[in-house]
């Protein structure tokens, strides 16, 4: 009898460390989401320079005397970008700590996330320091997804699998992979679009049109393969009955996105709302092709596993 009290507490103290850490991690994804959301907003209202100084804003903490909406966007931004960074230390401090009850790879994912959120601050600095250069802006969004895909990585990482009853189709995880990649440079693309504002210059003098242009053809590839995989992973709901949840999800992300984005572009981006909506739903698409990419890939290594 006591044996079997010192196991079931022993497994306890397994699950709860993993339960915590599991929904710290979503947690985090959430305000990473909205933190990408808030920085387009600041973008879009050209409030990206509206703290002439970084770390602090008009050399305060607390800017008083200064604030207007500008000025309210670019240090809130600058105030969820450190809630962020403590969250993430805390998520270190768990993982490390709790690294006995926790996959080994864990506490080394959550210092990659860590050392990214660093990049990432430096990368938020020069974006004021060199006055918004574009190339700056565009690997400061980039390195906001890598950092939220590694923490959608992680969570999904940690959760069960379900019980697959038959094989799934030997390329879909890879499949899902390349959508994943072509949909991240896809963003990198908008990201390029935006930091160079090369749809309003193209609009009102015909210059940049050429960066424009390749985020419009990049749509074709990226709308196909993401279609492709939602519409392939959607038949296989009776496999595994979450799978059909995620390919509902991965179709309607896409058809949400093209819809704004044909809206933002006929409306001339004049309309700040939709911009700041179809780089959200962006991100929110990216980050869905991700966790199904990792479901995928872990379902295919349990059946794998079963077989041999």
């Amino acid at each position: 009898m006591l044996g079997i009290q010192f196991t079931a507490s022993e497994s306890l103290r397994g699950w709860v460390p993993r339960l915590v850490v599991r929904r710290w991690l979503w947690f985090l994804a959430t305000m990473t989401w909205g933190l990408m959301a808030l920085g387009s907003a600041t973008r879009v209202m050209e409030a990206g320079l509206a703290c002439p100084d970084w770390p602090l804003c008009f050399g305060q903490v607390l800017p008083a005397q200064q604030m207007d909406l500008q000025v309210f966007l670019e240090w809130f931004h600058r105030l969820v970008a450190a809630t962020v960074g403590c969250g993430v230390l805390i998520l270190v401090g768990m993982t490390w700590g709790w690294r006995s009850h926790l996959p080994r790879w864990l506490p080394w994912g959550a210092t990659a996330a860590l050392g990214l959120v660093l990049w990432q601050g430096i990368l938020g600095g020069l974006t004021v320091t060199q006055l918004l250069r574009f190339d700056i802006v565009t690997a400061h969004l980039g390195t906001g997804l890598a950092f939220f895909s590694l923490l959608l990585t992680l969570a999904v990482a940690l959760l069960e699998i379900p019980a697959v009853t038959q094989p799934l189709p030997r390329f879909l995880p890879g499949f899902a992979l390349v959508a994943t990649l072509i949909v991240y440079g896809q963003s990198l693309l908008g990201g390029l679009v935006a930091s160079r504002w090369a749809a309003h210059q193209c609009f009102l003098g015909r210059e940049l049109c050429q960066v424009l242009h390749w985020h419009l053809l990049g749509l074709i590839p990226a709308t196909l393969v993401t279609l492709g995989v939602g519409v392939i992973t959607l038949r296989q709901k009776r496999v595994v009955p979450g799978l059909g949840r995620l390919g509902h999800g991965v179709l309607m992300l896409l058809a949400v996105q093209i819809g704004v984005g044909v809206a933002t572009y006929q409306l001339r981006l004049q309309v700040e709302p939709l911009t700041v909506t179809h780089q959200a739903v962006g991100a929110l698409l990216l980050g869905s092709l991700l966790v199904l990419t990792v479901s995928l890939q872990r379902m295919t290594r349990q059946v794998t596993a079963t077989t041999i």
